[in-house]
């Protein structure tokens, strides 16, 4: 494959300012820069909704529907911070003003699971459901329509508004990318790669080429293992990884003009980019088996990434990543995004259940401030996942029949694989 390992810069320790472990962990997920100079953010576990100020001043609201769920947060056109609540016993989408004030709407069909959620180009809110295996959307009135997509059990996954002012959004169990109208014509494209497993896409953007582009991320028996960018028009093209295995995870354009992604795999641990021309670089992280998730374009013009190793990674464009630890090496990190005050901010949980979930801020120069959030309001249920979150599948591979173990967490856009074993 075109393109060579850049130089690698060691993991560093930098000025950390300790958080303040509590009793629980309220797992804050999705994070996102709200309208009004703060960091607004879903607590999935403690049933809240969170802000913090660039200050670190937390205030947690609880949504009203017991067990909610929230998962996905966007900006509304209407200035307001709007929401998926994921499990089942509220099926709904919430809306929150950043006064604190909640609107919820129920969703027509029942145990729909809403997970990701992008604002349209038709000023309406747009969201998957994975439970139905359709796609919504919710004007800021609170009228819903769903459109079902014609591949059944189709495995929905990232969203994004397209330059051709429709909706795209990925298919992972279904091999596919999936176009929308506003009107609510949905075309499906097949991915070349995907009918090899079953396995396909999970995160989409907009690339600056006037193309989507994703990631192929299955990182399980040598299959599919692509970037994949698609046209408006549906052509389909696929440039294969150079590591084998790699879970291509998170997806975003970089300010060098290219693609940059994670590979989320165990087994490599890279970030990477791709060219609109198709050269795929690689850049090693120099923590082996990291896992980084979620990235994101700095105001530094360098790319940022959460690790499930407890660390943030920082590229620049040539591809020297310096690592950043947070205090406690227990926990991981999920969301990301540029604040309002030109730092990082980011969410960590605990997979431990005895520790209180954390919102991060680290400057360009890798200075890590924790905020603990409060983890009132608790469900009785705080260590179930929903239905549609876990899931297990049967593939062929050689001459064997594999038995794949699938999760699609809360922080993820998209299902990703978590175990294999040979089925019986």
């Amino acid at each position: 494959m075109p393109g060579s390992l850049p130089a690698i810069a060691a993991a560093q320790q930098v000025a950390i300012t300790s958080g303040y472990p509590l009793a629980t962990d309220s797992g804050p997920g999705s994070i996102v820069a709200g309208p009004d100079g703060a960091l607004w953010f879903t607590e999935y576990l403690a049933n809240n909704i969170g802000r913090i100020t660039t200050a670190g001043a937390v205030t947690t609201y609880a949504v009203p529907t017991f067990d909610a769920g929230p998962s996905g947060i966007t900006v509304g056109p209407d200035n307001a911070l709007w929401f998926t609540e994921e499990n089942p016993s509220a099926n709904k989408i919430g809306r929150i003003t950043t006064a604190g004030k909640f609107t919820e709407y129920p969703l027509p069909t029942a145990q729909s699971y809403p997970g990701s959620i992008a604002l349209g180009p038709d000023h309406a809110l747009w969201f998957t459901e994975t439970g139905t295996n359709k796609i919504g959307r919710i004007t800021t009135a609170g009228a819903v329509t769903e459109y079902p997509v014609p591949t059944a059990n189709s495995g929905l996954g990232g969203i994004t508004a397209g330059p051709d002012g429709a909706i795209w959004f990925t298919e992972y169990f279904g091999d596919k990318i999936g176009r929308i109208t506003t009107a609510g014509v949905i075309t499906e494209y097949p991915v070349p790669t995907g009918p090899n497993t079953g396995l396909g896409p999970a995160g989409i953007t907009a690339g600056p080429d006037g193309a989507l582009w994703f990631t192929d991320s299955n990182s399980t028996i040598g299959s599919a293992n692509d970037i994949g960018r698609i046209t408006t028009a549906g052509v389909v093209t696929e440039y294969p990884l150079p590591s084998e295995d790699s879970g291509a995870s998170g997806i975003t354009t970089g300010p060098d003009g290219a693609l940059w992604f994670t590979e989320s795999s165990f087994s490599t641990g890279n970030s990477g980019h791709i060219t609109t021309a198709g050269v795929i670089t690689e850049c090693p992280v120099p923590t082996r088996s990291s896992s980084p998730c979620w990235i994101t374009a700095g105001p530094d013009g360098a790319l940022w990434f959460t690790e499930a190793a407890a660390r943030i990674g920082r590229s620049t464009t040539a591809g020297v990543i310096t690592e950043y630890p947070i205090p406690n090496s227990q926990d991981s990190l999920a969301g990301i995004t540029t604040g309002p005050d030109g730092a990082l901010w980011f969410t960590e949980f605990s997979y431990s259940g005895n520790r209180m979930g954390k919102i991060g801020r680290s400057t360009t120069a890798g200075a890590i401030t924790e905020y603990p959030v409060p983890g009132k309001n608790m469900p009785s249920r705080r260590s179930a996942w929903p239905r549609s979150s876990r899931t297990n599948i049967r593939t062929s591979y050689g001459s064997r029949s594999w038995l794949i173990a699938m999760r699609e967490p809360w922080w993820a856009r998209g299902w990703r694989p978590t175990n294999i074993s040979p089925a019986t």
